[in-house]
């Protein structure tokens, strides 16, 4: 899939606001089918009765089921990237990573569909976001460890190897939206009303800043 490949409307001069609309409404019923299908096991016919449209109209806006797969998941990325970029050289470390794991968590609560088709394109060998990772995402990553680095460095944060906590952090905070099914199935009505949610979110900060800034 080409990374250039976007919506049609996208190449107009100037996008209507029911186009747009309507490019939402393709996403957010293709987020829910590729979620739950993947992408091989995703159809046109299903996401045009998603959306709420005639399969000629979804056309209309992207060509191609690789072109819609690609833009939701490009829209997914970007939103799950951007509470490790608001993680800032602060002179609280303590507070940003705390702020870093709540948000986290919050994603895996309000969005728990766009974790799982980021984790499923994961598992597959991320033949379309490959290239994102080697480079946008890796570079996000080690402009924060570099961060960490410093805090490290300044007697502020526990010695500890920056990029190996945030991939911790990630396997913490998306398990909640990932193995949702697992993780009701076990805590049984404990869930009801996200109330879990507040458990972890007490717990992992416990885990995370204890270990972190709590030092004997």
């Amino acid at each position: 899939m080409n990374p250039a490949g976007m919506a049609r409307a996208h190449r107009t001069k100037k996008r209507t606001r029911i186009q747009e609309e309507n490019e939402e409404r393709i996403l957010d019923a293709a987020l829910d089918i590729f979620s739950v299908y993947g992408f091989r096991g995703a159809t046109i016919d299903q996401l045009a009765e998603r959306a709420g449209m005639t399969k000629p109209n979804l056309l209309y806006y992207f060509r191609r089921k690789d072109d819609i797969y690609l833009s939701v998941l490009t829209r997914t990325l970007e939103a799950w990237l951007q509470p490790l970029e608001t993680l800032g050289d602060t002179d609280d470390p303590k507070a940003e990573i705390r702020a870093y794991l709540d948000r986290k968590l919050e994603m895996s609560r309000d969005n728990p569909k766009a974790s799982r088709l980021y984790a499923m394109e994961i598992m597959q060998g991320a033949p379309v976001i490959g290239e994102i990772l080697t480079t946008r995402l890796k570079r996000l990553v080690d402009d924060k460890a570099a961060v960490m680095q410093r805090w490290i460095d300044e007697g502020r944060m526990a010695p500890v190897d920056p990029r190996h906590l945030i991939f911790m952090i990630w396997a913490t905070t998306q398990h909640y939206a990932d193995f949702e099914v697992q993780v009701r199935a076990v805590l049984g009505d404990a869930t009801e009303g996200n109330r879990h949610l507040e458990t972890a979110t007490r717990t992992i900060e416990d885990i995370f800043l204890n270990g972190m800034f709590e030092r004997p």
